[in-house]
């Protein structure tokens, strides 16, 4: 998207070459990304979803501006706003970037979580981060149950699939269903202006030293991301991109969301549970024609294992990996095949 994309302003630009990247006095991304382009083009693809089970949903911008705002009305009926902190605990699931932009709608503060904690690690981080709501599935539900009743500061709980539950505000029944039942469901939340200083994110660090720690990222921080789409990926509107990610790494954040986004390419999110099968992966690469994709070393390492000659990628334009050092057998591996001839050292 271009620098007019609610990215104008009037500070000092950042500028890299003959790139530059203007930081607004007041930023938030639901509004003047995803609405923008929602009413620019309607049609223009922003997800393509998929489980194990072979299961598929394709969203537009369109899609995520209603969605979205259809969770913010939710949110605010449970008395969130601007300030509130909120936890997110919720695997690969097209809601967790629903909730994501309804709590930037509303200038809530927002923190995920990897689903793999237990229900003491929840606690430790309920707590220290004084967090008001959880936003979970019904797979991490019992694990909130188990220490909720010890954390006075969490006052509600929004559980996104499943079945109705003792204590839970419902998702399905309380917006999807009413919304299925009527062409008149209100789509339009109330608008917070948010500076691009305020607090958006609280992401933990990984706990070295002693207990995890918090550290926030202001409105502003999505915006940075164009430099990880633009000049790391190499994304254009007409990508789309895949990073390897679980939803509760900061890595999601700059590979699967912000940058992504605001560059206008589609995302590609590959619902997977459990152990990491990197023979699942390596035909999603090829039936939906992927041109950019993002994993860490680890992930390489397993997928060269495979025999690569099976497999058509030559759509995929650009390889790019983070996280930890690339080992020298992958770097020469990727003169020799296919799939790793684009990738960054």
């Amino acid at each position: 998207m271009s620098e007019d994309c609610g990215c104008r302003m009037t500070a000092s630009p950042l500028t890299i070459g003959g790139w530059s990247l203007n930081i607004p006095e007041y930023c938030n991304c639901a509004y003047e990304v995803i609405d923008r382009y929602a009413k620019e083009d309607p049609e223009k693809l922003a997800m393509i979803w998929v489980n194990q089970q072979g299961d598929e949903k394709r969203f537009t911008f369109f899609d995520f501006s209603r969605l979205s705002n259809q969770a913010a009305n939710l949110l605010l009926k449970q008395g969130i706003g601007k300030g509130d902190r909120v936890f997110l605990m919720l695997p690969r699931l097209p809601e967790w970037w629903i909730f994501s932009l309804a709590l930037i709608r509303l200038g809530a503060v927002q923190c995920h979580v990897p689903t793999l904690l237990t229900s003491a690690d929840l606690k430790q981080r309920i707590n220290f981060g004084k967090f008001k709501m959880i936003i979970a599935d019904a797979s991490n539900a019992d694990k909130v149950d188990d220490i909720c009743d010890e954390c006075p500061s969490l006052s509600d709980k929004v559980l996104v699939d499943g079945e109705v539950r003792e204590g839970w505000i419902n998702y399905q029944r309380d917006v999807v269903y009413p919304v299925r039942l009527s062409s008149t469901a209100v789509t339009v939340s109330r608008r917070f202006s948010t500076k691009a200083t305020d607090p958006l994110l609280l992401i933990f660090t990984s706990g070295t030293s002693k207990t995890p720690k918090l550290v926030s990222h202001p409105c502003s921080y999505p915006l940075g991301h164009r430099i990880t789409a633009e000049l790391w990926h190499g994304l254009s509107s007409n990508d789309l991109h895949y990073t390897a990610s679980d939803t509760g790494w900061a890595k999601n954040l700059w590979g699967n969301y912000f940058g992504q986004w605001i560059v206008g390419a589609c995302v590609f999110i590959f619902d997977i549970r459990g152990k990491f099968d990197p023979d699942q992966v390596l035909p999603m690469l090829e039936k939906y024609s992927i041109t950019s994709f993002c994993a860490p070393p680890t992930i390489y390492r397993m997928l060269v294992l495979n025999d690569l000659s099976k497999y058509n990628f030559k759509k995929l334009r650009s390889c790019t990996a983070a996280g930890e050092p690339l080992h020298r057998r992958i770097l020469h591996i990727r003169r020799e095949k296919e799939l790793f001839k684009h990738l960054a050292g």
